[in-house]
């Protein structure tokens, strides 16, 4: 490796290094704030930035904009001086790129105060644009200064965050054994067409309209989302909202 990359590799590994354990530590709650960047919020209404700032407190964006210091300062924020640096949205609303929505609030993925703290950082010659900023993402992570999603850094100074969220392992998984679990039994719209059985080891069985195993195969749940996977090989998903189950349109209680 040239001296220039040495140096470079070093520059990198260092970078806000205390910010990003104070980030990691950071139980209490207190905001933080990537300051001195280029932003290119993707919002058409606040546009490019340069010199600004990009707050959140957890998941939360709360403020885009030059001169938020001295009040993160006063609200004893975690800093990340990001001098030379481009804050770009992780995530892309490309239907809103497209001109695909009608109206400002309906855009998703940008950098603007109440969405989600999903951002990517990296340096100002590599992102002249969102497009070439998660190019570098995807080809080159070692460049990549700081990915942030919903609050919690992922990537950091060109490496993985040490306890950072992986990936599920690809592949369908194991049915768990669910005996016990108060989501098992026979799940009965209001028009009592469709009846959805969640049997305990992994399994459903719809009946539709009085027409028994029109539909069946296996179900995994991950908190309130349930996720079917038929035996004629589509996939489906539902969502349990207190005492009810709503799929595509259904709205089932246990019966």
């Amino acid at each position: 490796m040239s001296a220039t990359g040495t140096d470079l590799a070093t520059d990198i590994a260092g970078w806000n290094s205390k910010a990003l354990d104070e980030i990691l530590s950071n139980d209490a709650g207190r905001p933080v704030l990537f300051t001195n960047a280029r932003v290119l919020t993707m919002d058409p209404l606040i546009g490019t930035m340069t010199g600004a700032d990009v707050l959140f407190v957890g998941p939360l964006i709360v403020a885009v904009g030059p001169s938020l210091f001295t009040a993160a300062e006063d609200d004893d924020a975690i800093v990340v001086d990001s001098t030379g640096m481009t804050v770009v949205p992780a995530v892309v609303d490309t239907v809103a790129l497209a001109g695909g929505r009608g109206k400002r609030s309906e855009h998703v993925a940008t950098l603007t105060p109440g969405n989600t703290s999903d951002l990517l950082v990296v340096p100002d010659e590599l992102a002249p644009d969102v497009p070439s900023a998660l190019a570098v993402l995807m080809s080159r992570p070692d460049r990549v200064r700081a990915l942030v999603a919903a609050g919690r850094p992922v990537l950091w100074a060109g490496g993985d965050v040490p306890g950072r969220a992986t990936a599920p392992e690809a592949g369908i998984p194991v049915s768990p054994d669910l005996t016990g679990s108060p989501r098992v039994g026979v799940w009965i719209d209001q028009e009592d067409f469709l009846h959805q059985e969640l049997t305990a080891d992994g399994r459903y069985d719809e009946t539709r309209g009085g027409r028994p195993h029109a539909y069946r195969g296996r179900y995994w749940i991950d908190g309130d989302r349930i996720d079917y996977l038929d035996d004629l090989g589509f996939w489906a998903v539902g969502y349990f909202r207190g005492d009810e189950l709503h799929h595509v349109g259904y709205v089932m209680r246990l019966g």
